[in-house]
């Protein structure tokens, strides 16, 4: 048994009794906590009409430069892997966003790149998303964060 019985965690999830061990408690931490950000994430991006999906997908794309990536790329970069990445690509390229063009070689290549629209949109979203994050972390020492971004790095690597 964790123990921690009267854990932070515990108390949010009105949890009368201790955890089973203490890596339920850490896996389950990561998950409130993963849904609390997100939430948040979600709130500040809905002021601004776009969804963290394809938040995601313009900071990608702004990356790859002018060249652009294809759909399996968009895919396999997504911080969340999602299952239709086709339709949210056709959404954002109504929304003016992004563009996306037939290789002349070979018709089914399609290359995605980011529009001037989009890039406004990000530049529009850098700032308020920084300081989001930075009062997400408040108070919180460099020197934990860095360890904290190393263990959550090991559990990946377990995962994987």
């Amino acid at each position: 048994m964790s123990g921690r019985k009267n854990s932070s965690l515990a108390e949010a999830l009105k949890q009368s009794r201790p955890f089973a061990d203490i890596t339920q408690e850490a896996y389950l931490s990561i998950l409130r906590t993963a849904s609390e950000l997100s939430h948040s994430a979600d709130l500040l991006l809905k002021e601004y009409g776009i969804t963290q999906p394809q938040y995601n997908i313009l900071r990608i794309l702004r990356g790859a430069g002018s060249a652009g990536l294809c759909r399996n790329e968009i895919a396999g970069r997504l911080v969340t892997a999602m299952p239709d990445v086709s339709r949210l690509l056709d959404r954002m390229e109504d929304a003016g966003w992004i563009a996306r063009e037939r290789g002349a070689k070979d018709r089914r290549q399609v290359s995605t790149s980011i529009t001037p629209a989009g890039l406004k949109l990000l530049k529009t979203l850098d700032a308020p998303i920084r300081k989001a994050h930075r009062a997400q972390f408040r108070g919180i020492p460099e020197n934990r964060l860095r360890a904290l971004l190393d263990t959550l790095s090991d559990v990946r690597q377990r995962t994987i």
